[in-house]
């Protein structure tokens, strides 16, 4: 390795290409990291006594490339952030030259192209000083050659090329002063061998705070930075960068490293701290000796397009249906166990309607402990080795008796405790409270209500100042019955009447065009056939949806064999016993 000091345009001045490796994240600075260059360089032109101005390492591999050019190729390893930015701050410093906007003594629009941005000499990709990775490249290319932007350009690469052209143009100093301050930024220059040096433990010194890269970036980088050029592009193109383009449709940059994060997870039962996930993928890689870079990565591809259909949307409607609603309980904890049962159906070990049971009962699962108040921190340990209890001879029997064995606070409420909270928790302030009418208006129907097209409808109204017909029919208690029943099971349905509704009197909500004896939705039917609303009517309607809850979100049903089987298997394990009597109403 040589680390060299060095001034930062006469770096670029001497003949050189700098090739940024297509594994390399695309370009990601924002206006914020813009801004605080530009006001350094301003600084510097303000002051003359600033002799130099440090901007960090740009490290490169001198013999990085396959093919030989009359131009050395240099592989950028670190630094191409700093990089590509200043090469835009000088596209725009020559734009703005050429255009005679303003003058400048020191040096022409053609000097500086032909000095910081393009080999002179050179033609078709060797003149370019810079080549950037994937869709920067050719935008860049189009900022240089002054063309026409394509479509599919790079928004940051644009906006931030503009944003130096604008504070340039407006800038108080002139182009001598700015190009003055340009000439005092300093650089370290780390030109590494790659038959000497190794290229990723250096990246990973130079990057060993993890602020500016994310744990996927640094996984990536770990797999490609080591491989010839040929295999890092084969690799790249065929598995990583397909998985990045659908991850993309998550709108959450986040989702890359939560993925990565369950995927160790699900491999070893160990769930890594979220700023440990690139460490705990080490570890799995270097634990699995026999494994070849590419099957490591294309098992990677396998689980993060499983991850994509449960967290996106699955082409199989089937499927689809039930990963919706489990996206709609936001029970990210699970995907580490959905993962792997969706591979086990991939791999015909389960079928599609295996599948969707155990996903059925995962759903069931976490919305029965919602309803109870159960707290949520034990759920990513049940699910990082919920896998490991399944018996895959008797698949989903062995899925229902891990789960009808749990306890404590890592239980599945039976069949009384769920209908017990349900009927008396505040569903109005419930952050699943659409979800739950939802399926209880859509349970055993075909012609599935849109609920979001309807508004919660409370049948005793929330106004305090209740009318005297509400009062009555309440009978004297109604202030506390208002209190304690007004956001709970029984009193709540949907409509799209609200307005019309109102705070009217039961008989007139019942009876009105758009009322509830005029409803298409079985919610309101539960409603008219009741004449009055009072404390008994509210109880009676609630037990029936409790029932029908009982339906929609099932506890896992085995033979007391079964279970008896289970448990002693459990037994001999030394795990904690089940007292099976608290479940005697679930079992057949």
């Amino acid at each position: 390795m040589k680390a060299t000091e060095t001034n930062f345009l006469m770096f670029l001045k001497n003949p050189k290409q700098l090739v940024i490796p297509i594994y390399q994240r695309t370009y990601s600075w924002t206006k914020k990291q813009c801004a605080q260059l530009w006001n350094d360089i301003e600084r510097l032109a303000k002051d003359e006594t600033l002799s130099a101005h440090f901007l960090g390492s740009i490290v490169y591999i001198e013999k990085g490339l396959y093919h030989v050019t009359s131009v050395p190729q240099l592989l950028v390893i670190d630094g191409q952030q700093r990089l590509t930015t200043l090469s835009l701050l000088l596209s725009a410093f020559s734009e703005v030259l050429d255009e005679k906007i303003k003058t400048c003594e020191t040096i022409t629009a053609k000097k500086v192209r032909n000095y910081f941005l393009f080999n002179a000499e050179e033609e078709d990709d060797t003149q370019y000083k810079l080549l950037l990775t994937q869709k920067d490249r050719q935008t860049f290319i189009d900022i240089l050659e002054k063309k026409e932007i394509k479509d599919d350009y790079s928004k940051r690469i644009i906006e931030n090329q503009k944003y130096f052209k604008d504070n340039i143009i407006q800038s108080n100093f002139t182009l001598d002063q700015i190009y003055q301050a340009l000439n005092k930024l300093i650089i370290v220059d780390i030109a590494l061998d790659r038959d000497k040096d190794n290229p990723q433990l250096i990246f990973e010194s130079l990057n060993s705070t993890g602020l500016d890269l994310s744990q996927a970036d640094l996984i990536r980088n770990y797999f490609l930075m080591g491989l010839q050029p040929k295999e890092q592009e084969t690799l790249y193109k065929d598995y990583w960068f397909k998985l990045e383009m659908k991850f993309d449709q998550l709108q959450d940059s986040s989702y890359f490293d939560r993925f990565i994060r369950d995927y160790i997870t699900l491999k070893t039962g160990v769930i890594p701290k979220i700023g440990s996930v690139y460490e705990a993928f080490k570890s799995y890689v270097i634990g699995n000796p026999k494994l070849t870079t590419k099957e490591i990565i294309s098992d990677v591809y396998t689980f993060g397009n499983y991850y994509i259909n449960i967290n996106l949307e699955d082409k199989d409607p089937d499927l689809e249906k039930i990963f919706h609603d489990i996206r709609t309980l936001r029970v990210d904890v699970a995907n580490p166990f959905l993962m792997h049962v969706y591979n086990d159906f991939t791999q015909g070990i389960i079928s599609k309607d295996e599948l969707i049971t155990a996903c059925r009962l995962v759903e069931s699962y976490v919305f029965r402990r919602a309803i109870c108040g159960i707290p949520t921190n034990s759920l990513n340990n049940t699910f990082a080795s919920l896998s490991k209890e399944i018996n895959s001879n008797d698949y989903i029997n062995s899925l229902k008796a891990a789960f009808a064995l749990k306890t404590s606070y890592r239980r599945f409420p039976s069949d009384e405790e769920f209908r017990r909270e349900l009927v008396v928790k505040d569903l109005y302030n419930f952050r699943g409270r659409n979800y739950l009418l939802r399926k209880l208006e859509n349970y055993n129907r075909k012609e599935i209500i849109q609920v979001e097209n309807y508004t919660i409808e409370h049948i005793m109204p929330q106004n305090k100042n209740l009318s005297e017909e509400w009062r009555k029919s309440l009978g004297p208690d109604w202030e506390a019955i208002q209190s304690n029943y007004l956001h709970t099971l029984g009193n709540l349905t949907l409509t799209s009447y609200n307005s019309e509704l109102s705070d009217h009197s039961f008989s007139k909500k019942l009876n009105l065009d758009g009322g509830f004896s005029d409803s298409p939705l079985w919610l309101n039917r539960s409603v008219s056939k009741y004449t009055d609303w009072n404390v008994n009517t509210i109880e009676e309607r609630a037990n029936v949806l409790s029932e029908r809850a009982i339906k929609v979100w099932k506890f896992p049903t085995l033979s007391q064999d079964l279970i008896n089987v289970y448990q002693n298997k459990k037994n001999q394990k030394g795990e904690t016993n089940q007292t099976l009597e608290s479940y005697a109403d679930t079992f057949n």
